[in-house]
């Protein structure tokens, strides 16, 4: 007798849909911002947390299903001096289902030795280093990072307030004399829709968080947008068209320098 599948419950459906959407608005970050061509070998950096898993299981379906021909190849940095822990027997597995392969890779960041800076920019700028050397020994021409539209608009307002200066985090960047492309497909994805993704597809994230996480003025400055947006989700949206909007005739700008 043959089995007959159960059709699908409404909320099965709307995952289905929002998955679907999630997908389509990536798909359309790489279209206008030129992030992937044929030939390339991105390299995903994955933390573990949500937005990199995503990013890497939406980058691994699109290889699969658009005409596109590109590698995908996935690192992970651990920083031994933090209790920060990552899952990874579940990163594993979960590289293996999408016929990904994975490295990891063990650095060590002296917290002890006294610095202006704190101790998340002097984590992110090492690991965000050992990509970049990465990317020249696993022969990838392209970085791709899990950053989207939230991070671009609290880099923004970060940098307005705490350098005196308009600038963010482009969609692609063209660094170390054109040998590396660093592309965000994510860029036009929210924060919420991003945990929603997360949510349904049932992302196991870190063990064990970084203990400097709550500390930052990135934390202080997405509380500050949380409360000037509150559930209007124009406000996000308009933050972010703004940088592509930039009036210049009408801002006090100096001639001098």
């Amino acid at each position: 007798m043959e089995t007959v599948n159960k059709p699908k419950s409404e909320q099965e459906k709307k995952d289905a849909y929002f998955q679907r959407k999630i997908a389509k608005r990536m798909g359309k970050a790489i279209v206008d911002f030129e992030l992937i061509e044929e030939g390339d070998r991105i390299m995903v950096g994955v933390s573990g947390g949500k937005d990199s898993l995503a990013l890497l299981e939406l980058l691994a379906l699109r290889r699969k299903f658009k005409k596109q021909n590109f590698e995908v190849v996935a690192v992970h940095i651990n920083v031994l001096d933090l209790p920060y822990e990552v899952d990874r027997e579940f990163l594993k597995s979960f590289c293996d289902n999408l016929d990904v392969s994975l490295v990891f890779r063990d650095i060590n960041v002296d917290f002890e030795r006294p610095s202006k800076k704190p101790a998340c920019f002097r984590c992110s700028w090492h690991r965000r280093t050992t990509l970049f050397k990465m990317t020249g020994e696993l022969k990838c021409n392209k970085l791709a990072l899990g950053h989207h539209m939230d991070d671009a608009i609290e880099t923004l307002l970060m940098n307005m307030m705490y350098q005196g200066s308009v600038c963010s985090m482009p969609a692609k960047l063209s660094m170390f004399q054109g040998n590396i492309t660093l592309i965000r497909p994510l860029i036009l994805l929210k924060d919420a829709e991003m945990r929603e993704y997360s949510r349904i597809r049932k992302f196991v994230l870190e063990k064990e968080l970084c203990p400097h996480e709550d500390v930052t003025k990135r934390k202080e400055t997405t509380k500050m947008i949380d409360r000037i947006a509150g559930d209007d989700s124009r406000i996000r949206t308009n933050l972010f068209r703004s940088m592509s909007n930039v009036q210049t005739e009408y801002l006090p700008i100096s001639k001098k320098k």
